[in-house]
């Protein structure tokens, strides 16, 4: 099974993850700038964390086989907050870079003038890029959101082809799929959708247009959802085709309308800005080249008379007896 997760939130996710999605199937993530729980308090901590997502996020990606792409956007959240409003100035010189596949997310939280005012602008951004918009329906008032969301995307100069809703459920389903835009389902452990509900929901409408993602990030959330998905679509009677659709040639599909989607994972060199994904020293200890200098050799080592004599021995090696150290191979000398 292979699996493209179009929207999860690897920055706060650990290497473990990674791991586990690969393991999984997952060989594509697409990131969405989003908010990050802690208040921006101005442009420049949006720039350092776009920066981010285009360099230091795929690179830790590729460390597992995985290709890394991002959506860039001011988010709906912060959309409300008038110190963040001067990022919208700032989204061109990011929507032209290779790895943005989508403007993104963007839409609506409260939906209040200023979420108004933040979509309209940056859906007339995606239309001005050559690009698609991912568009976030509130987690509240859901169906009220949705349709004052598909009103602004009928107003704009993007075409609903386009765009992509997510967070849909049983609620916004059908008026979403009607308006033509691409459906996004996220499932989670305890909140929005889960495995279940997803199954009945592709059986009811069907696989095509749709995607579906884990959204996985700070909070409670589960980076192996679609997976879990994939295994239940099997169970239910869905065939691997129809699998490979959701997971994978569908979110290819969406992303693919940016022209820049590249899933080859290419070397990236042991670093990033001089940074590796490694920490501490290796397991490994230090062979006879490599040993501390300052150290006395064990057979020239002082000894003291008074001290009993109760240091443990080197084992054995394989083939050379008790007391005698084993050789060290020629690779690691």
């Amino acid at each position: 099974m292979r699996i493209f997760d179009p929207h999860i939130h690897m920055t706060s996710r650990t290497t473990d993850d990674y791991e586990a999605m690969y393991a999984a199937g997952v060989r594509a993530v697409v990131e969405p700038s989003f908010w990050l729980g802690q208040p921006r308090t101005s442009p420049a901590s949006f720039r350092d964390y776009f920066d981010a997502l285009l360099g230091w996020e795929p690179f830790r990606a590729a460390q597992y086989g995985i290709a890394h792409h991002c959506t860039i956007a001011l988010n709906p959240k912060e959309a409300n907050d008038p110190r963040c409003l001067p990022v919208l100035d700032e989204l061109p010189r990011y929507l032209v870079k290779d790895n943005v596949v989508a403007v993104g997310e963007i839409g609506y939280d409260s939906m209040t003038p200023a979420e108004d005012t933040a979509l309209a602008a940056q859906l007339q951004l995606a239309a001005d890029h050559g690009l698609p918009a991912l568009v976030h329906t509130p987690h509240r008032d859901k169906l009220a959101g949705l349709r004052r969301t598909l009103d602004v995307v009928r107003e704009s100069a993007l075409a609903p082809e386009r765009v992509l809703v997510d967070h849909l459920n049983e609620t916004t389903v059908k008026e979403a799929r009607d308006s033509g835009c691409w459906l996004g389902f996220s499932v989670y452990p305890d909140t929005k959708m889960d495995e279940e509900r997803m199954v009945a929901l592709l059986r009811a409408y069907g696989t095509e247009q749709v995607l579906v993602n884990s959204a996985a990030d700070w909070g409670k959330s589960d980076p192996l959802k679609t997976r879990k998905v994939g295994d239940l679509m099997l169970a239910e009677g869905f065939d691997e085709d129809d699998v490979d659709q959701v997971l994978w040639r569908n979110p290819v599909a969406f992303y693919g309308l940016s022209g820049r989607l590249n899933l080859d994972v290419t070397g990236t060199g042991a670093t990033h800005a001089g940074n590796s994904v490694l920490r501490g020293a290796p397991k490994d200890p230090p062979g006879p080249d490599t040993a501390p200098k300052d150290q006395p050799e064990p057979d020239t080592a002082p000894k003291d008379p008074h001290e009993p004599d109760t240091a443990p021995k080197d084992p054995p090696g394989p083939d050379t007896g008790a007391g005698t150290p084993a050789p060290v191979p020629a690779a690691e000398a």
